[in-house]
């Protein structure tokens, strides 16, 4: 049997809610939150985004896309980093949320409450490099010739700068 579409999205956001750590249950227990919830829920903890669309919100006009559930036609577990970007994701196995930059030189995350939270990654740009950084502590790179890590580890969590190399 086939479920509705909207049932499809309904279990989808509360499973993304559940791991992003947000509660999908009204207070009494009743009913699971809106679609819309998610988001304004994110840009509560996270302020200062725009929201772009029912699932991205854009922060410093632009510069870092967070895109909050995982699109449809993405399947699970498979790096899907729009091409140009290098993607960071806040669970193992290219869980989202994810965050995306493109822009050269050094960035730190904490502007976008992004540091701690890389727990994977992927580079989809052909040419360049990016290091994650803790502090001043080089952590680990991807690069055209090491596009993915599904699990940064050990240093998961840690990485609260970026540095690009064009």
């Amino acid at each position: 049997m086939a479920f509705p579409s909207s049932w499809r999205l309904a279990v989808a956001v509360s499973a993304v809610c559940v791991l992003a750590g947000f509660s999908v249950v009204s207070p009494a227990g009743a009913a699971p939150a809106p679609a819309g919830t998610l988001m304004a829920d994110y840009l509560a903890a996270h302020p200062g985004g725009v929201p772009i669309n029912d699932n991205e919100i854009s922060y410093g006009g632009g510069v870092f896309i967070v895109t909050l559930v995982r699109p449809s036609h993405s399947g699970y577990l498979i790096p899907d980093c729009p091409s140009g970007w290098f993607c960071f994701y806040d669970r193992t196995g290219y869980g989202y949320p994810r965050g995306r930059l493109s822009d050269c030189g050094w960035q730190h995350l904490a502007n976008w409450a992004w540091q701690y939270r890389t727990e994977s990654v992927h580079y989809n740009m052909s040419s360049g490099r990016t290091a994650f950084y803790y502090g001043n502590q080089w952590l680990f790179e991807i690069s055209p010739a090491r596009r993915t890590i599904s699990n940064v580890a050990p240093y998961r969590n840690y990485a609260d700068r970026v540095n690009r190399i064009c």
